[in-house]
């Protein structure tokens, strides 16, 4: 090794020579250093399901690790709770929209809060459907059951209408219900059956399969519960009771 002076130095006075491998490439996440294991999943199960049954045994991985080590789950998982995150943000945002909607459309308080209790009645369909066809409810099942919650408000949006221009037009309050919803019936049970028809394509992939089953399963039931909860609702509601 050459000096300051001009003369050299053997290495061997400076340094001791050792044969060894090193990592070409190192890999860093987040900053960190990082030793990545992948696996595929050969099989109907998803990898949600499997990362809960194997999670007892990561945790006790977990605790054995020296200080500065980490062991994170990524890949699909981690991608499904970034998006769940990203949709609990906007969810006030989505509800405020979705309340001033229906206040522009319905004029009233009592009508768009009773609209609004209707989207609920989605998630007795979703559970049934998913349980049903061995379904995980993960991200794009919860992405199908908000868009679901929208088809069944557009639905009772479209049978309060009715009652209230029935109404408007001189008919008892009783009879303007019942004659609504039967008028309503086949527009809505239609509109209905062509969503659940254009979902079955959907229903065979594994990424969108829970989605096309959450709105399937949802909109047949919440469909059925709308035409008969809805009218009953709306006469409690405004204690609506028949003419004697």
């Amino acid at each position: 090794m050459p000096t300051s002076n001009g003369r050299s130095v053997a290495l061997s006075q400076v340094a001791t020579l050792e044969y060894g491998f090193e990592e070409g490439i190192i890999w860093h996440r987040d900053r960190l250093p990082t030793v990545t294991v992948r696996a595929d999943i050969y099989g109907t199960e998803q990898p949600a399901t499997l990362v809960k049954q194997i999670e007892p045994t990561l945790q006790s991985i977990r605790e054995q690790l020296p200080d500065g080590y980490l062991l994170q789950v990524g890949g699909t998982v981690e991608d499904s709770a970034k998006g769940q995150n990203s949709v609990n943000a906007g969810v006030p945002l989505f509800i405020v929209v979705v309340l001033s909607l229906l206040m522009l459309q319905l004029k009233s308080f009592s009508r768009t809060l009773m609209v609004f209790l209707t989207a609920p009645l989605g998630l007795i369909g979703v559970t049934l459907f998913l349980l049903l066809f061995n379904q995980p409810f993960g991200f794009v099942a919860m992405l199908g059951t908000i868009a679901l919650s929208g088809m069944i408000m557009r639905n009772s949006v479209i049978l309060v209408d009715q009652i209230e221009q029935d109404i408007s037009a001189g008919r008892e309050r009783w009879d303007a219900i019942i004659e609504a919803t039967v008028r309503r019936f086949r527009p809505i049970v239609l509109t209905a059956l062509a969503a659940v028809l254009a979902m079955i394509p959907l229903s065979r992939s594994v990424f969108f399969g829970p989605m096309a089953v959450a709105i399937m399963g949802g909109l047949i039931v919440a469909t059925a519960l709308t035409l008969l909860f809805l009218p009953a609702l709306y006469a409690a509601w405004f204690r609506v009771k028949e003419e004697q």
